[in-house]
């Protein structure tokens, strides 16, 4: 049986959530996550508060959450915490949080959105990337780059597996050690994602590849099927699939539900490392947080 790695994405979730969710209800939503045996967590980002209001509180939620994922001595417990950076600025932010254990970048293919996204060109985000992996090592914290828009754009933009290839074969040089392919817009189906995964797996020898996959409920799983037949073993998603995509132009589109991908997973005999009972409860967390604050 193989081991497959989960990250629970919340950040992803929340983050174009009218109503605010305050502070102390993130933190304590984390809390549940990680009670519930949840180890690799995406939950917060040091993006600008005017671009993205939900995220402005990161760090205050990182400190409320302190004593769940810090041991005694200030070091980080076994509980990976990714903060999401898209700029100089953010990266400060985020090597000054205690607890955040990976940074998360956007790497784009498209044009459009990573002028949209970060207001760079690609040169000024490679050169971001060539100084972020050696910083990130520096500071014993981790990085994962996500080629985002990897299998589409919604904007009529080039796009191939082509420039996919190009962008991992770039960011594995650099020296990044994990990146996961987003379908940023859910354009993709199932057989352009394991298509993807297998065209771009004999690059990423040393390196984990993930996913972080957008769907409609109904297609979801078989999506989680082809990537983990082409060789993924990483895959992002959120419970009970909070969290659209404002790209899809399609309201039913959006973040992979995490108890499909661990059924999905089971019928596979893959190894999440989620218990039956630890999913009811993070789920249960999850309606509860939803009825208030996404109804």
């Amino acid at each position: 049986m193989e081991k497959v790695k989960i990250v629970e994405c919340p950040r992803d979730a929340w983050q174009g959530l009218d109503k605010i969710i305050p502070t102390e209800a993130k933190a304590a939503y984390l809390r549940r996550l990680i009670e519930s045996g949840f180890r690799h967590i995406d939950a917060v980002s040091f993006v600008a508060p005017k671009y993205v209001p939900q995220t402005a509180d990161s760090e205050a939620v990182m400190r409320s959450l302190a004593g769940s994922v810090l041991k005694p001595n200030g070091s980080a417990a076994k509980v990976e915490i990714i903060g999401i950076v898209v700029n100089a600025r953010g990266i400060e932010r985020a090597f000054a949080t205690p607890g955040v254990t990976t940074l998360g970048y956007p790497y784009s293919v498209s044009a459009h959105f990573r002028r949209t996204n970060s207001n760079m060109s690609q040169s000024e985000s490679r050169r971001l990337v060539e100084k972020l992996v050696p910083d990130a090592e520096r500071s014993g914290r981790k990085l994962v780059a996500y080629v985002s828009m990897a299998f589409g754009n919604p904007w009529d933009e080039p796009w191939g597996a082509e420039l996919v290839e190009e962008a991992v074969r770039w960011l594995v040089g650099a020296g990044v050690k994990t990146i996961s392919l987003a379908d940023t817009a859910g354009v993709a189906d199932a057989r352009g994602v394991g298509d993807l995964v297998r065209t771009v797996k004999p690059l990423c020898r040393d390196v984990e590849l993930g996913v972080h996959l957008h769907s409609r409920p109904e297609s979801a799983g078989e999506k989680v099927e082809a990537a983990f037949d082409a060789g993924c073993r990483r895959f992002d998603s959120a419970l009970t699939g909070l969290g659209g995509c404002p790209f899809a132009g399609d309201a039913l589109v959006g973040n992979i539900p995490t108890e499909v991908v661990v059924a999905t997973l089971a019928e596979r005999e893959a190894l999440t490392g989620i218990e039956p009972w630890a999913l009811l409860s993070a789920v249960e967390a999850t309606r509860e947080l939803r009825q208030q604050y996404a109804p």
